[in-house]
């Protein structure tokens, strides 16, 4: 028989102090495998309710033909595939860097107009880490967004700025992990 919770004094809330946000900003990242798979989950959420939405892809090419990104097409979402594929696998890094730069510059643009309640910066980390593109002002766009505006903000290593400015981080933990049995990623699975 399973024992029902009940509320602890020390809740870091009270229920009567709960209010609702116009907007939120949410961060998947750490290094364990979940990340972009649960923004796409809650992006289902988003469309399932008739929100507009939009995915902007930083590594990911529109080569790829991702399972998420055929059904989300198909539900209405609009999606750019901004990137050139995984840096390891690069010809030309200045190329990527690029590519990397107008994704930004084309979400910040994305997230500024207003016009979908919720927007998806799949890997964006990875920019921002490799200082491609600014942090300081990745932070500071998510901040001065407008008011219906919800961000989800995915990958390994997310930028502290952003973290301070999101209102829920979630760390993913590797604990195992197909790679390191040389395992390749699954169509279906993982992509």
């Amino acid at each position: 028989m399973s024992q029902q919770s009940t509320p602890s004094s020390e809740a870091p809330y009270r229920q009567d102090e709960l209010h609702a946000a116009p907007s939120l900003v949410l961060v998947n990242t750490g290094h364990g495998k979940g990340k972009s798979t649960a923004a796409f989950g809650t992006l289902l959420r988003a469309v399932a309710r008739g929100w507009d939405s939009a995915v902007v892809q930083f590594l990911k090419s529109g080569k790829w033909n991702t399972g998420e990104e055929k059904t989300c097409r198909g539900l209405g979402v609009d999606w750019f595939a901004a990137g050139d594929g995984f840096t390891w696998e690069s010809d030309d890094l200045d190329e990527t860097k690029a590519k990397a730069v107008a994704a930004w510059k084309f979400a910040k643009e994305l997230i500024a107009t207003g016009d979908h309640r919720l927007i998806v910066l799949d890997e964006i980390s990875y920019a921002m880490t490799w200082g491609w593109i600014d942090t300081g002002e990745v932070a500071e766009a998510i901040a001065a967004r407008p008011r219906d505006v919800n961000l989800i903000l995915t990958g390994r290593d997310m930028a502290s700025e952003v973290v301070e400015v999101a209102d829920t981080v979630t760390e993913m933990v590797k604990v195992k992990h197909p790679f390191d049995r040389n395992i390749r990623a699954k169509k279906g699975i993982d992509f």
